[in-house]
C-alpha cells in the first residue's frame, strides 16, 4: 500500500535569473513585439538554458551561429540581440556591415570588462583573463583587448595554468569572468601575485554568482539532498552542483521536472537551487514535481 506525503520542498533564498539574463531576455521579447514582420536573431545561445531556448524558438527566434560567416545567416534590416555574454569589436562590425538591426544586451557587468581590458591594453598591460577561455563572455572580452594595437591577452582556467604560465617581468591585469567561483578566482590571483611583480587584480565576478553560492551554501544545512535547476553548458550553473555535490548532501542537476532521479523521492526534504540563467518556470514545475511523492 502507498503513503502519499507532502515533502518539504525548500528554495535558496536567491535563484534562477540574474539581472543580466532577465534584461536579454526581455530584449528578444520586445523585438518580436516591435519587429513582427521581421525575422528576429541571437547572436549564439540567446542564455545556456535548453528550456527558455526551445521557447524562444517556438516564437520564431533563429539563431545565429558565432563561427559561421554571419552575411549568410542574417537577413538585411532585421534584429540581432548580442546576448549577455558580449561581442568582440571585430564581429560588431560583421553585424553592422550586415546591415542588421543590433540591439545590444550585454550584461552592464560584462561590458565593464570590455572597457577595461581595452584601457589596460592601451596602457601597454598583458591582459590576462581567468574562466573558460572558450565561453562567449571571454572571448568578446579578449576581442577588446586585442582591438588595441600591439594588445596582448591570456586566459588561464585554473590554478595548475596560472603556475605554468611565463609572463617575465612585465606589467599585467587579471580580468575574472564574472561567473568564475570566487574560490578558483583567488587561486589563481594568488599564483599570479608571485609570479608577475606589477600585476593588478580586479574584481569583476558577479554579485550574482557570489549570492547563489552562499545562497545554496545556507540551503543545503537545511535539507537532506539538493536539486540544481539548470543548464547542463550553464557554467555558473555547473559551479553550484560542484558545490553541492562538495558538501557531501545527495545532488543532482536537472533541467526539466523528467529529470528527477527516481531516487531523489526518498527524501523528506528537498533542497532548490538554480543558475542565472534558470527561468522561473522550470523552478516552478520542478517543485510541483518534488512537493508531492510516493513511497
Amino acid at each position: 500500500m502507498q503513503e502519499i506525503y507532502t515533502r518539504s520542498v525548500k528554495r535558496a533564498r536567491v535563484l534562477g535569473y540574474c539581472m543580466g539574463v532577465r534584461r536579454a531576455v526581455d530584449a528578444v521579447l520586445r523585438a518580436l513585439a516591435d519587429y513582427p514582420d521581421k525575422t528576429v536573431y541571437t547572436y549564439g545561445p540567446l542564455i545556456h538554458n535548453p528550456v527558455t531556448m526551445r521557447l524562444l524558438e517556438e516564437k520564431g527566434v533563429h539563431i545565429v551561429d558565432p563561427d559561421k560567416e554571419l552575411n549568410s545567416q542574417i537577413k538585411p534590416h532585421c534584429p540581432i540581440i548580442i546576448r549577455a555574454h558580449g561581442i568582440s569589436p571585430e564581429k560588431r562590425q560583421e553585424l553592422a556591415d550586415c546591415n542588421a538591426i543590433i540591439i545590444d544586451a550585454t550584461c552592464p557587468r560584462v561590458i565593464a570588462s570590455q572597457r577595461r581590458a581595452a584601457q589596460y591594453a592601451e596602457k601597454g598591460f598583458t591582459v590576462i583573463l581567468a574562466g573558460d577561455k572558450d565561453h562567449g563572455e571571454l572571448i568578446g572580452i579578449r576581442g577588446y583587448a586585442l582591438a588595441v594595437p600591439n594588445g596582448k591577452c591570456l586566459t588561464v582556467q585554473t590554478a595548475a595554468e596560472a603556475q605554468a604560465l611565463e609572463l617575465g617581468e612585465e606589467a599585467a591585469v587579471l580580468i575574472a569572468q564574472t561567473t568564475i567561483k570566487r574560490s578558483e578566482y583567488r587561486a589563481i590571483a594568488e599564483i599570479l601575485r608571485k609570479k608577475i611583480p606589477d600585476l593588478t587584480v580586479l574584481e569583476t565576478i558577479c554579485p550574482a554568482t557570489d549570492e547563489r553560492q552562499e545562497a545554496l551554501l545556507e540551503l543545503i544545512k537545511e535539507v537532506e539532498a539538493v536539486v540544481i535547476i539548470g543548464g547542463r553548458t550553464s557554467a555558473n550553473t555547473r559551479r553550484l552542483l560542484q558545490t553541492a555535490a562538495g558538501s557531501g548532501k545527495p545532488a543532482w542537476l536537472a533541467e526539466t521536472a523528467e529529470d528527477i532521479p527516481q531516487e531523489l523521492y526518498r527524501y523528506r526534504t528537498v533542497g532548490l537551487a538554480a543558475g542565472a540563467s534558470t527561468p522561473d518556470s522550470s523552478i516552478d514545475a520542478i517543485q510541483d514535481a518534488l512537493q508531492i511523492g510516493d513511497v
